[in-house]
């Protein structure tokens, strides 16, 4: 590793990996402990696109992924949280704590590592789609699939994954217009399924979606054909799932790259390495997400007491 520290002499209690929504709550969770805590935050994640989440308690009208982290950002501020932006690019263990090398050459020593790296969707560049996100184009059915009760809706997406969001839902609408953007091919049973529910599948490119202030209006084909919607869900399969950092530390992968981890502690099979927030193998909620960054930070700060913690085998 290359590079000093800006914060040579200091070892941080935990260093968090990421400054969405499981990271802010465990950072806001280890401040109320007084522990030193410094959040590594790159500014690109899931909760920046955002613009809103509508299935929380407490903010019947929604709220934005912006508002929420920049709020959790000043209430980890109050509490002595450190905060600074960038990437990481690796981390090892060494004479006891944990030495995360930045890309811009600096180095952070902590003693205990929260990896909260998120995902990202996969999305094409549309016009007009990230306006669009949480207000009238979602991508999770169980956080706002109610948002299109008995409404017309289009799925905006790609083969399988696509159709089966369309089937998906159904239980919300019968008005469903599946768009395969990329025409990949789709079997012979689904296609059945389609039809069966009276969901038009429609298989040509989406040149651009016409919203307003995020409000949705229509989706405009290539061929210039114009299908006139006010909400919609994006569908494309293929996410990446940010888990690089942990599989060079050791940290047993799910299948599908979330990383394993205790379901009560949060830490990973690597000792004193916990993970939170939708890099985990489970649903991906903002509130699950929460419960992550508030059970591993409890334990983290067990761990420091020197209570013997329980880790993924």
């Amino acid at each position: 590793m290359t590079g000093r520290s800006k914060d040579m002499g200091i070892v941080y209690d935990c260093a968090i990996i990421g400054g969405g929504i499981a990271g802010l709550q465990a950072a806001i969770q280890l401040g109320r402990y007084n522990r030193r805590v410094l959040v590594i935050d790159a500014g690109d994640g899931r909760s920046v696109q955002c613009r809103g989440y509508n299935n929380l308690l407490g903010w019947p009208e929604g709220v934005s992924g912006a508002e929420l982290r920049q709020r959790g950002r000043q209430q980890a501020e109050k509490t002595g949280v450190q905060f600074r932006q960038g990437k990481v690019e690796d981390a090892v263990l060494a004479e006891g704590r944990f030495r995360v090398g930045l890309e811009d050459g600096q180095t952070v020593y902590a003693k205990r590592l929260l990896l909260a790296t998120g995902i990202v969707d996969r999305m094409p560049d549309l016009p007009g789609l990230l306006p669009c996100l949480g207000r009238s184009i979602y991508v999770c059915p169980d956080c706002d699939g109610y948002e299109l009760m008995d409404q017309k809706a289009v799925v905006l997406g790609a083969g399988k994954v696509g159709a089966q969001m369309a089937l998906t839902l159904s239980y919300w609408t019968k008005d469903i217009v599946f768009i395969n953007h990329e025409s990949t091919p789709i079997d012979e049973k689904l296609s059945g399924q389609l039809q069966a529910m009276g969901i038009e599948h429609r298989s040509e490119p989406i040149a651009r979606l016409v919203e307003s202030d995020g409000h949705l209006s229509e989706v405009t084909l290539k061929s210039g054909e114009s299908i006139h919607v006010r909400k919609g869900f994006v569908a494309f399969g293929g996410n990446e799932v940010r888990s690089e950092l942990a599989a060079k530390l050791g940290v047993k992968l799910h299948e599908n790259k979330h990383v394993l981890v205790d379901p009560r502690t949060k830490m990973t099979n690597v000792e004193f390495v916990w993970s939170a927030g939708d890099v985990v193998a489970h649903s991906e909620q903002v509130a699950i997400a929460m419960g992550d960054g508030v059970q591993a930070a409890i334990w983290i700060h067990k761990s420091l007491l020197g209570i013997a913690v329980p880790r993924h085998k």
